[in-house]
C-alpha cells in the first residue's frame, strides 16, 4: 500500500504531540500519513453508522468517530485513525475518560472507502487490525452499496442489501446494509 507521507521519520510520541490542523493523519511506520479528505456518502455513512450503533450500544461501551487508537505491528507503534470506533466498557472502562487517544484495542473498527481507495488497501489495513489484537474490521463500500465484515485476517463475508449483519460479538446488534443507506438518506 503507498501512501504520501508528510515530513521526517516521527516517534510515536512525537506524533501525539503534533498540532492539529485541517488535514487529519494516522500514524503508520513511523510517518504521519494524510487521511483521505471524506466526502457526502462517507460522512453521511458514517453518521448513520454511529446514531445506529450508539443506539445498540448504550450501557455497553463507546461508539466514537475519528477516535485515534495507539496499537503494535510487528513491534512497531501504529495509531490508525477508523472512521468509526466501538469498545465495550469491559476493554475500557466507562469511568475511563481522557481525552487521548485509544489506548487498547477495540472490538470493532469501521472503515469507509472513499473513492481513491481500493479494497486491497483496507484488505491490507484489516490484516495489520487484526494483527493489533482487534476482533472484527467493518469495510463499507459506498459506490457498491456492501459492507465486508471481517472476523478473522482470512475470513470475511460481504453482505448486501437486506442481509442481517448479526454476530455473536455483539449480542443484539441487528443491522442491514439497506437500513444503513436509508439512515444516511443515500437511498
Amino acid at each position: 500500500m503507498v501512501k504520501t507521507t508528510t515530513g521526517s521519520k516521527l516517534t510515536l510520541k512525537e506524533f501525539l504531540s503534533l498540532p492539529k490542523g485541517d488535514v487529519d493523519y494516522e500514524f503508520v511506520d513511523g510517518y504521519a500519513v494524510p487521511k483521505v479528505s471524506p466526502k457526502f456518502f462517507h460522512s453521511a455513512l458514517q453518521r448513520a453508522l454511529l446514531f445506529l450503533i450508539y443506539a445498540w450500544c448504550k450501557g455497553k461501551g463507546r461508539t466514537v468517530a475519528e477516535w485515534s487508537i495507539l496499537l503494535k505491528i510487528k513491534g512497531k507503534d501504529w495509531s490508525p485513525l477508523p472512521d468509526v470506533t466501538y469498545i465495550s466498557y469491559q476493554r475500557l472502562p466507562k469511568n475511563w475518560q481522557l481525552n487521548e487517544a485509544c489506548p487498547v484495542p477495540p472490538e470493532l473498527v469501521i472503515e469507509i472507502i472513499s473513492p481513491e481507495q481500493t479494497m486491497k488497501e483496507f484488505e491490507d489495513k484489516a490484516r495489520d487490525y487484526f494483527e493489533a489484537g482487534l476482533a472484527r474490521v467493518w469495510v463499507v463500500n459506498p459506490e457498491a452499496m456492501n459492507i465486508r465484515v471481517f472476523f478473522s485476517p482470512d475470513n470475511s463475508k460481504i453482505y448486501t442489501d437486506n442481509l442481517s449483519i448479526v454476530d455473536e460479538l455483539f449480542p443484539g446488534l441487528e443491522l442491514t446494509v439497506r437500513q444503513i443507506f436509508i439512515e444516511a438518506e443515500l437511498i
